[in-house]
């Protein structure tokens, strides 16, 4: 949008002496940060606005009030592929409009057209373990090849695992991040977000040079579940900020999937605490996508030549994949195959993650079945 729009808006959220729920109100009710800042001043005291909040909502017209940190939001976004989202701008997510405390404005950096996909988010434990990491890379995957685009916060993790799954199957995703859009955190992730910006969008609502600090991440969770249409915990442990997200999605009135567990494993409480609450038990995609009303991409009968070649594997090398010769059509559990094959956990995971995205297996309740 024309700087003079964003004007409006960067006063507010960088004077930080509105509360963001009372503006996303306020714009609700009077459609746009001007019309908001140029009412009459009798009409804010009405609004039991104090004189110091009157002030500063009526300095924006003579561009008095104008901070270092609205200069260098413009500056930024002066540069390519960088973009304000206003809240009245047609480019801003109707779903998340439509939250309480929607963010008056939105940092953009990659594609804009990202922000106007069918958006469902998947999020989990940063300290996830293998099986939540591999659930969350197979999820992400197929959902989005149905034309879901998957939205999470960058964390490490089931994050970073629903990030790539989305990049790696061909489409984009949106990462909305609990800094300034200037940084990445955390820093581990860089390769990471550079790829969505490439092929997706970052999102943040803080003002450039806002470090993580830890409010930041719930905040930044209502904005993950408000942009989507559901949203899916493949792991969790009971004080996961996953639960917030999933919370803060069922009071917007959106659905809400788990992924469940081994019973033992701290990692899957969260997800049955959720399950017992009613959200939705997810053992595969189909039940995603079942509850959303939308069909999964068919598998058909590829042939193993043409299945690899998405991936650069050539058929004679997928045949040295000793995890491949140990999976057989009626189904084989992790143990098992690693059990016959020899190969450490570190070893069959890897083989497994690309066996599964070049089609050549599936995992269907905790079991691998081969294809073809």
């Amino acid at each position: 949008m024309d700087s003079d729009t964003c004007l409006y808006y960067l006063t507010l959220i960088n004077s930080k002496k509105i509360p963001i729920p009372i503006i996303s109100k306020l714009l609700r009710e009077f459609g746009s940060a001007k019309t908001l800042m140029e009412l009459p001043r009798s009409t804010f005291q009405d609004l039991g606005f104090d004189n110091l909040q009157i002030e500063l909502l009526g300095s924006v017209s003579s561009k008095a009030g104008l901070q270092r940190s609205t200069q260098v939001a413009l500056e930024w976004a002066a540069k390519d592929r960088n973009y304000l989202v206003c809240y009245e701008s047609q480019y801003y997510p109707n779903l998340l409009r439509e939250i309480d405390s929607a963010p008056p404005i939105l940092f953009v950096k990659g594609s804009l057209s990202a922000l106007g996909g069918r958006h469902f988010a998947l999020v989990g434990s940063r300290r996830a373990s293998t099986y939540g990491k591999r659930n969350a890379y197979w999820m992400a995957q197929e959902l989005s090849k149905a034309g879901l685009q998957i939205c999470s916060g960058l964390a490490s993790g089931i994050d970073s695992k629903a990030h790539e799954g989305a990049l790696d199957s061909g489409r984009k995703t949106i990462a909305v991040i609990g800094t300034g859009i200037d940084s990445v955190y955390p820093s581990g992730n860089k390769k990471l977000a550079q790829r969505i910006v490439e092929n997706g969008a970052l999102v943040s609502e803080f003002p450039i040079g806002t470090p993580p600090y830890p409010s930041n991440f719930p905040r930044r969770n209502r904005i993950i579940s408000g942009l989507a249409i559901g949203t899916l915990v493949v792991e969790a442990n009971v004080k996961s900020g996953s639960l917030i997200t999933a919370r803060l999605a069922m009071e917007q009135n959106r659905d809400v999937f788990a992924v469940p567990g081994p019973v033992a494993s701290p990692q899957s409480r969260g997800c049955h605490q959720l399950i017992k609450q009613g959200a939705k038990l997810v053992e595969e995609p189909s039940d995603v996508l079942d509850e959303l009303g939308l069909a999964q991409e068919p598998a058909g009968n590829k042939s193993e030549e043409s299945c690899t070649g998405t991936l650069g594997i050539k058929s004679d090398a997928a045949s040295k994949f000793i995890a491949l010769k140990a999976i057989d059509h009626q189904g084989c559990l992790f143990q098992a195959i690693q059990g016959e094959c020899g190969l450490s956990i570190t070893q069959l995971n890897a083989e497994l993650i690309q066996l599964e995205a070049a089609g050549l297996i599936r995992q269907e309740g905790g079991r691998y079945f081969k294809l073809g």
